[in-house]
């Protein structure tokens, strides 16, 4: 098989290299081409342990630092190098998880001859490999230095279980390669066995614990930044992806002028088009990134969504009202907020159902229900605080997903 997939990589090469270089010139930061190519300068001790982290983009390295914090605490000897695939990515390891690693580089092309000089440079005891990125060259490599491979913090959208299905020889090579899988849930954990995976065990969802740590002031300085009093209500718009979602939901706040807003696009490579529609809906708005304050405020600036939650009374996430799988809903959550989210939540299926049956999330399909619901919260803030508290009860009851996942890898060191 490793020899097929490698003769396609090659002859497929006039159609995916200029695709990779699109899709990083899109971004604001370029990545480390060399980097990217498995060429690693690392200065590790071979004296002590290596693990290898790969999260690939902003939400895998959210979703591993709790993990690696429990990892360095448990075991502090434990060089750790982390890698990621985009520069959001990169630039969230770099602002929010810098003690967390020993090095971070640029996750390497899967061509053979890259990914063979990247793993012989690292030499890691353990590959853990956070939620969902697999790839063959990679886990045939890492095997060849003799690492331990690890699926940690496993998750197996429906998009990609019914894309699977057409290739399943494919996943059943790349399971093959897997000395464990530990998933999220036991919805996840059923569908990775049915790609062939037999050493596998349910552990939960790391990003419990990592919503729960926050700055105590945050609320405070984030009602700053859109000038609200005590009795403003504050609502934040977290992750929109596109024009789509963007309209859907200012439409839906068209009729709350008096709210403060601060909205926060998945991509802020596309804030230029969102400040328009802004623009147009509720006046220029105000800009993170120029240090401004106002009623509405574009919040286009890496990493600091999680904590603006703490400033909202209402939070609307984004990613559901397209089909386009959702996004977290957990850290609002954490801090005692009420969600409101659209139908399409294929990404953090499990959560959002556990979320709605618990009462602490609402889902929205149309924009007439976007603004009811808002409407109700609005004006009841015993609602508010109930929906909220539910939602921070369930946040504390799935915690310790992360010390169960340090301790797996501690055990694959030994």
């Amino acid at each position: 098989m490793i020899w097929i997939y490698n003769i396609l990589i090659t002859l497929l090469a006039p159609i995916w290299v200029p695709l990779v270089w699109w899709k990083a010139r899109k971004r604001k930061e370029a990545p480390n081409w060399k980097e990217r190519c498995g060429e690693y300068a690392l200065d590790l001790d071979r004296n002590r342990p290596v693990v290898w982290a790969h999260a690939v983009s902003v939400g895998e390295v959210v979703a591993a630092m709790p993990v690696l914090r429990e990892l360095k605490a448990q075991k502090p000897e434990v060089q750790i190098v982390l890698s990621v695939t985009t520069s959001t990515g990169h630039e969230t390891a770099r602002r929010q998880a810098c003690s967390l690693f020993d090095h971070l580089v640029y996750f390497p092309i899967d061509v053979a001859r890259f990914m063979w000089v990247a793993t012989w440079r690292v030499k890691p005891n353990v590959v853990a490999i956070f939620e969902t990125e697999l790839w063959l060259n990679f886990l045939h490599f890492a095997k060849q230095v003799k690492a331990q491979t690890l699926l940690v913090n496993g998750r197996i959208s429906d998009r990609s279980f019914r894309r699977a299905q057409t290739v399943l020889f494919y996943y059943q090579t790349l399971v093959e390669k897997l000395d464990r899988c530990l998933m999220q849930t036991e919805t996840d954990a059923g569908r990775i066995r049915a790609y062939g995976a037999t050493n596998v065990d349910v552990l939960g969802n790391t990003k419990f614990d990592e919503a729960i740590s926050s700055d105590p002031t945050a609320r405070e300085y984030w009602r700053e930044q859109v000038e609200a009093s005590q009795e403003d209500i504050v609502i934040v718009v977290g992750s929109t992806r596109g024009e789509l979602e963007e309209n859907f939901v200012l439409s839906a706040l068209q009729e709350f002028g008096a709210v403060r807003v601060i909205h926060a696009p998945r991509h802020i490579e596309v804030t230029d088009q969102l400040v328009e529609r802004v623009q147009h809906c509720f006046g220029k708005p105000a800009r993170r990134s120029k240090n401004e304050t106002g009623r509405y405020l574009v919040l286009d600036t890496y990493g600091e969504l999680a904590q603006a939650y703490a400033a909202a009374d209402i939070a609307i996430v984004g990613g559901g009202f397209a089909p386009l799988g959702g996004q977290n809903i957990i850290q609002p959550m954490a801090f005692g907020v009420p969600v409101l989210h659209g139908p399409h939540m294929q990404n953090f299926r499990d959560v959002a159902e556990m979320a709605n049956r618990a009462g602490a999330a609402t889902t929205c399909s149309t924009t007439a229900e976007l603004a009811k619901q808002l409407r109700c919260l609005i004006n009841d803030a015993s609602a508010r605080r109930a929906m909220g508290d539910r939602g921070r009860d369930l946040v504390v009851a799935n915690q310790g997903a992360s010390r169960r996942y340090a301790k797996a890898i501690i055990n694959a060191l030994d």
